[in-house]
């Protein structure tokens, strides 16, 4: 059950209209690392999960988004207060509204004509939301480690999001929103430390001969070793022989067929060949007036 609380968890306070700075706030709306995106993700993972520790702090948190997705909300619409009336009452000369309303060079007329200056659930280039955000795949120990990675980019997001703006009041406010995100970090991590072990996420182990293999593919310049790709945790394989068919098998790929799948195969095979002896003139070729007979 929810109930709503019309006073904001953190007050947003915008000195000034700027249509433009909306538009880029939404990608913390209706974005990837948008707070409906959080709310949904950590929302339907606390529904899932046996664990009663787990899914209250998944409650909490999908709630508390909930609550940033209106602070966020909040801003938009204020920025976007001072176009919305006059476009909506046309006091402006067009040429002069549209100036107004596209001066931050982004798409933010698109917020005031499509929608009237509210927030809508795009982020700030106008792509919808999409369930597809939510990436959750129902073991603890994998969405834990999502949702710290999810925080952490939404935390940079808002990085960015405060450095495009100087207005006090939404300075504040953003950075109240990036240091929830620390939080909610912390709390995950702690959550997830919690359960042991954690590593790999699942139930089923790795193969033994391959899960400290570490395969040096990139190579021709500079190379930095480092605990993540040598020491005595690792076995490393640089010679590109021994990359290839580690199975110990031929390292091609092989099906069995029956008898009739064979024949067919063979005759469509056999259809479809290209002869190597060919050289047939293209229509390109004849485009740029070749003679296909000096091909």
């Amino acid at each position: 059950m929810f109930a709503h609380n019309k006073r904001l968890q953190y007050t947003v306070r915008v000195s000034e209209s700027n249509p433009g700075l909306a538009n880029l706030m939404l990608e913390q709306f209706g974005g990837p690392q948008g707070e409906l995106a959080a709310a949904c993700r950590y929302f339907t993972q606390a529904l899932g999960e046996d664990d009663p520790g787990r899914k209250d702090l998944l409650f909490d948190i999908a709630t508390e988004e909930l609550s940033h997705l209106e602070v966020i909300g909040n801003i938009v619409v204020m920025l976007n207060k001072g176009a919305k009336g006059r476009l909506a009452e046309g006091v402006d000369e067009a040429g002069e509204m549209y100036r107004a309303i596209t001066g931050a060079g982004n798409d933010s007329h698109l917020t005031q004509v499509l929608y009237g200056g509210g927030p809508p659930l795009t982020n700030s280039a106008g792509v919808p939301w999409t369930a597809a955000y939510v990436d959750t795949i129902g073991e603890p120990t994998a969405d834990l480690r999502s949702n710290i990675a999810a925080e952490a980019r939404a935390k940079i997001v808002y990085e960015r999001l405060i450095n495009l703006t100087t207005d006090p009041g939404v300075k504040e406010a953003l950075g109240f929103l990036m240091t929830r995100e620390i939080a909610h970090q912390k709390s995950f991590e702690k959550a997830l430390y919690a359960i042991s072990p954690n590593f790999p996420p699942g139930k089923m182990p790795g193969m033994p001969e391959f899960t400290n293999v570490y395969y040096d593919m990139s190579q021709g310049g500079p190379e930095v070793n480092g605990a993540w790709n040598s020491g005595p945790g690792w076995q490393v394989v640089s010679d590109p022989e021994q990359q290839v068919a580690v199975d110990g098998g031929d390292g091609h790929a092989s099906v069995n067929v029956t008898a009739q799948e064979d024949t067919t195969l063979a005759r469509m095979a056999a259809r479809t060949a290209s002869d190597p002896t060919a050289n047939p003139a293209t229509g390109a070729e004849l485009g740029m007036g070749a003679n296909p007979k000096m091909h």
